[in-house]
């Protein structure tokens, strides 16, 4: 007789505080809890089933993150993105991916692969850009900005740009809230930016982005 398999280990239990956390923020990022939005730990604990302790710790990172300002008895508010912390990113991701470019183009081994891993993320955001779901497109829109960066192997720049990730979403999201019409015409600018990259035209890249990310000028979180 065959001896029986092990059982398969259980799923690791996430912790309540992160699931608060993860919800939390999610919302944020995401849209569903816009700038100025006052909630209350008994509404994230109704959502994700939980006591309020777990949602005050996770309440208390997303302070820290400066996502949420905390107002005791009251509840929290979100923390809007003032234009010049928006301007500011936007300086870093021009940098950065212009750079990012600049360097893919040096090397030119790798090039097509990065073309066609470009265009199947393109392709990605398609669907939700048809749908008009915001969330889902600009998850797929910081990973095709993201997977430029990091193709140019400079890790310093990858994880500097990772720290840029929750509000490149945030802003993302705020812009195609106020400007939906931008959906289709974001996937054609995304079409744009790889043609450059597979002509090696540094110079045209870094033209197009910054055409790319004008249209997120001027618009903050209400």
């Amino acid at each position: 007789m065959a001896d029986t398999p092990p059982p398969a280990p259980a799923p690791a239990r996430v912790p309540a505080a992160d699931r608060a956390y993860e919800l939390t923020k999610d919302l944020i990022l995401g849209g569903g809890l816009p700038g100025g939005t006052l909630i209350s730990e008994g509404e994230i604990a109704e959502r994700a089933s939980l006591s309020r302790t777990p949602v005050r710790e996770a309440f208390l990172r997303l302070q820290a993150e400066g996502l949420l300002q905390l107002f005791p008895k009251r509840g929290a508010v979100v923390v809007p993105v003032g234009p010049g912390e928006a301007e500011d990113v936007l300086e870093l991701r021009e940098a950065l991916e212009s750079t990012a470019v600049r360097r893919i183009t040096r090397r030119p081994e790798g090039l097509d692969a990065l073309v066609r891993q470009l265009s199947e993320l393109i392709d990605q955001q398609r669907e939700p850009a048809r749908r008009a779901d915001l969330g889902a497109f600009a998850a797929a829109d910081e990973a095709f900005h993201r997977g430029i960066v990091t193709a140019s192997g400079n890790e310093l720049s990858e994880r500097f740009y990772g720290t840029l990730r929750d509000r490149q979403r945030r802003m993302a999201v705020q812009l195609l809230r106020v400007q939906p019409q931008r959906l289709a015409s974001l996937v054609e600018e995304h079409t744009v930016l790889v043609d450059r990259i597979a002509a090696r035209d540094t110079e045209g890249f870094t033209a197009a982005l910054r055409a790319h990310l004008d249209a997120h000028r001027g618009v903050t979180d209400h």
